[in-house]
């Protein structure tokens, strides 16, 4: 049989963890390749770009959406297990798990929600898929956003899955990307350590170092509150500083960004989802993987000598 769309292998997914036990990816791919009857030459299908196998990443892509719906829970790099969400969606579909189920969970829509083009709704039904109607310039865009919003999602796994050291020298990373610091690596500086008065790094902002900003990293999973706010800018006013930037993995209270928002000196809130945007925008952790080129006619090309102007 041909290769199975990745809404199809969904619910066999899910079957085949009902026990409780983890499982990695690879061994499930195996499983799953045996119960649709997979020949040899299926698994060697490759994707168009010639980057992947065809299997594989519909597999990888029904076990990203299970994963970021709780359907299944990540025990350690590419290994999985079933969540009581799992166990119920498995027992109320008995036939089909596929986009439509996932639709009805909250994380589903926030995996999906476009942050950077809020035209997206336009092209998308309310399961997250395309639309007939929609145009192939849309159609490619709307991927486009899905592919970056799963890059993002897996960013963010990645970042929380290493230490905190590693985390404040990656904020740095993406801030002297962005253009903080000139080209001097000296320019850039973590302090994270005892006696670093909570400020866990500096970085010039410009090349001549006229003016410096000092950071705050949290690699957190709750809220950052108001009071981390304020013990960062305690720690600002003793290093004499007017500017600041806490970076974090998680997320902001109300009361932190409202009280960010009308203090002196002045922090900049960065949470996980815009510090992955920031990754993803400048190269940082990341890799181009394929690159397609959109093309049109070249009108200007094609004017024959009775439409040149004058």
């Amino acid at each position: 049989m041909a290769v199975p769309d990745f809404q199809m292998i969904m619910r066999p997914l899910l079957a085949l963890l009902a026990d409780g036990a983890e499982q990695p990816v690879a061994v499930l791919r195996g499983e799953l390749a045996e119960q649709f009857s997979l020949t040899p030459e299926d698994l060697e299908e490759e994707l168009p770009s010639g980057r992947a196998k065809t299997f594989a990443n519909r597999v990888g892509w029904a076990t990203t959406y299970l994963y970021r719906c709780g359907l299944l829970d990540r025990t350690s790099r590419s290994v999985y297990r079933i969540t009581d969400r799992g166990r119920g969606v498995l027992e109320s579909h008995p036939d089909r798990v596929d986009l439509s189920v996932l639709s009805q969970f909250e994380e589903f829509h926030e995996f999906r929600r476009a942050r950077t083009d809020p035209r997206a709704a336009q092209v998308a039904d309310g399961a997250g898929a395309v639309v007939d109607g929609a145009t192939p310039e849309e159609r490619v865009a709307a991927a486009y956003r899905e592919l970056r919003s799963a890059l993002a999602a897996d960013l963010l796994d990645r970042v929380l899955d290493h230490s905190p050291e590693f985390f404040e020298q990656l904020v740095l990373d993406v801030l002297h990307a962005m253009g903080y610091g000139g080209l001097r690596a000296e320019a850039v500086q973590r302090l994270g350590k005892s006696g670093d008065e909570g400020v866990d790094g500096v970085i010039r902002e410009d090349t001549l170092g006229l003016d410096q900003i000092y950071i705050q990293a949290k690699r957190w999973r709750n809220p950052v509150s108001r009071p981390d706010i304020q013990k960062f800018v305690g720690a600002l006013h003793g290093q004499r500083a007017t500017k600041g930037v806490f970076i974090t993995t998680s997320t902001f209270s109300g009361e932190a960004i409202a009280y960010a928002d009308n203090i002196t000196p002045r922090v900049v809130l960065i949470d996980g989802k815009e510090l992955t945007q920031l990754m993803i925008d400048h190269d940082v952790g990341v890799a181009v993987a394929t690159r397609y080129d959109l093309k049109k006619v070249d009108q200007d090309y094609f004017v024959g000598d009775d439409e040149s102007p004058g």
